[in-house]
Order: C-alpha cells, then structure tokens, then sequence
C-alpha cells in the first residue's frame, strides 16, 4: 500500500520569516539609507563627481528636520515596494501525492503526479520533467532543496539530487548538426536576447525551443542543449536529392 497517498499535503515556502525580513527589513533599510544620505547631503554638494549633483543641493538647502523626515520616508517607500516585489515574486510549493500546485503571484500552475517522471534542482531553478525528458516547468526559487527533496519525496514523487541528463547536454555552435529544423535560429535570437538581456524574449525563445523537443541549459553565457525522447531530428534529404547531389 501507497502510505504516501495518505498524506497530507506539504506547503514549502520562505515562511513567515522570509515576510518578516521583507517587510520589516527592507522599509528599515531604506529609512537607514534615508537618514545617512540627509546626513550627507553636506558633504556629497562639494564633490564634483557626485551623480544627480542637482538633487543633493536640493536637498542640502531645505531646512531640517524636513529634509531628514523626507529622505527618510522616501526610504521607506522604497523598501515597502521592494518589500511588495519580492512578496509578490516568491515561490510557494504545494505537494501532495496527486499534483503539485507553483504559486507565484497571480500565476497558478499546477502538474499532475502521473506527468511528471522526475523533480530536481538545477541553478536555482525548480524543474519538473516528463517520460521524454520534456520540461514541463521550470521556475526560478530561493527555496531550501533539503525541504523541497523532503516534500516531493514524501508525497511519492521522483526526486533527484540533480539533472539526470547533464551529460547528454552539448555546447551550441551556429550551425552545429543534429537540431531539429529551426532550432538554430531559435538559438541564435536567444543568444541575442541573453546578449542584451533581453530575459522576456529568452525566456519565450526557450519555451519555442521546447517545442520542438530542445532542453537547454545556460552556464557562463552559453547555451548547452539536448533532445528529449520524442524529439524529431534533422531534417535529412531524399533519395532524389542525394541523387541530384551526387550523393
């Protein structure tokens, strides 16, 4: 008997510390920050060099406390919306023995148990893969991989330490033989996108590439690919072709 499918379904999350430390944590640096730059707006007017050298003697000028209170509550907001970003950014994990459910912001994906053949971590990235090595997900996450491992593990699923397929990978070189047809160009505008850090349209090109059965992996700038199992190869000529070619 399957004890895992009597479980019940384990949450992974940064947890109500990873809250504390945004909201909390944030708005008082950015109050700090406030405070150190109203104390230095004296000396910062005097350096030439100094960027936005207009603003400083701005607020070099006006009278205190209004100046201190001003940085210091300009801090806060900023810390409130990088406190509300990463609220908003954070990965929360739902297992059970049936699906996992990834919750990020307005953005619900759930996976049923039966699709996914593997889970693992690969450059602090969750991945989730099918029977032909296909991602079906793959989302950037701080979390602990020793709580993820215990989750997933403990509902039944099939955790692995790494990516099983990390020696199939192969570095891309424009023109290099074996990709489905169209693949390289894919690539080639990804590299652009990276180049330009473009990271929406690589993400997209990414996902275009997984469609026709490319798995990438990026390291160092690079872009190392493999085929899944169902992946339809090079498109090879016809006997009339090689023919006409003297092949």
């Amino acid at each position: 008997m399957d004890v895992s499918a009597y479980r019940p379904r384990t949450v992974v999350s940064g947890g109500p510390l990873e809250l504390v430390v945004l909201w909390g944590g944030f708005p008082l640096l950015g109050a700090g920050a406030g405070w150190l730059l109203a104390a230095a707006t004296g000396w910062l007017a005097r350096l030439p060099w100094v960027p936005f050298g207009d603003l400083v003697e701005w607020l070099d000028r006006l009278p205190e406390p209004q100046a201190t209170l001003g940085t210091v509550g300009v801090g806060v907001l900023a810390g409130l919306v990088i406190a509300g970003i990463g609220t908003a950014e954070r990965l929360i994990v739902t297992v059970d023995a049936a699906q996992v459910q990834l919750r990020r912001a307005d953005d619900n994906r759930t996976i049923a148990r039966v699709d996914a053949r593997v889970v693992f971590l690969a450059d602090k990235h969750l991945v989730l893969l099918d029977a032909d090595g296909a991602e079906l997900v793959r989302e950037s996450t701080d979390l602990s991989a020793a709580h993820l491992a215990a989750a997933f593990r403990a509902h039944g699923w099939g955790w692995a330490d790494g990516d099983p397929h990390l020696s199939a990978y192969r570095l891309w070189v424009p023109d290099l033989p074996g990709l489905p047809a169209g693949a390289d160009a894919l690539l080639r505008a990804r590299e652009r996108a990276i180049q330009r850090d473009r990271r929406d349209d690589a993400r997209e090109l990414r996902r275009e590439l997984g469609r026709v059965g490319v798995v990438l992996r990026d390291e160092g700038g690079r872009q190392y690919w493999r085929l899944t199992t169902g992946a339809v190869g090079p498109e090879r000529p016809t006997s009339a072709e090689r023919e006409a070619d003297g092949r």
